[in-house]
């Protein structure tokens, strides 16, 4: 068990660790939600904890705000807020972090699923060759089949020369002779 198999029981447990770091992240925003008709701009000037108790609130930092998150964008858009000042789910991490850290962690998902699919071509690759025992194993095999036909030809000439001397042996078609002409 080379430094391989370290590396796999590493990459196996590195991906549920990130989910649940991430899920983690996310947990204390979904758990606070409020009723959907608590409006965010109730929160201005309240601390970051009470805005985001509420999912579809946005903080943002510079002017204390508590904003409708924009959902018709994926971003909020800088007018609205800075993103390294916009704050949503969580008051600890601003949404530029926020932003990289997950298209790095989707990066390395995307590195290890495709890396996953090379090692596995490879290894199928490597074990439809046949390695040296079953070569030998086929040229016995075909030697075998080799040698058997021979004594089969053998033995049916051997047959045939018996069969002339007694008599025995059949003519291919007597009808044959007569197609010919």
């Amino acid at each position: 068990m080379g430094s391989g198999w370290i590396w796999g029981q590493t990459v196996r447990w590195r991906l549920p660790l990130g989910g649940a770091a991430l899920l983690l992240l996310l947990l204390p925003a979904a758990a606070g939600q409020k009723s959907p008709g608590v409006a965010c701009s109730q929160n201005t000037n309240k601390t970051c904890q009470e805005c985001l108790k509420n999912v579809s609130c946005l903080w943002c930092n510079t002017d204390n705000t508590c904003l409708d998150y924009p959902v018709s964008k994926i971003l909020p858009p800088a007018s609205l807020c800075k993103l390294s000042s916009a704050r949503w789910g969580v008051c600890w991490v601003n949404f530029e972090a926020l932003i990289i850290t997950m298209s790095v962690v989707g990066g390395l998902i995307l590195l290890a699923v495709a890396m996953c699919c090379c090692y596995c071509c490879c290894r199928n690759k490597r074990s439809r060759k046949p390695d040296k025992s079953e070569e030998k194993a086929m040229r016995e095999q075909e030697e075998r089949r080799i040698r058997q036909e021979e004594r089969r030809a053998e033995m049916k000439s051997r047959h045939d020369e018996i069969r002339k001397k007694y008599g025995l042996f059949k003519e291919e078609n007597p009808y044959a002779r007569f197609e010919n002409n």
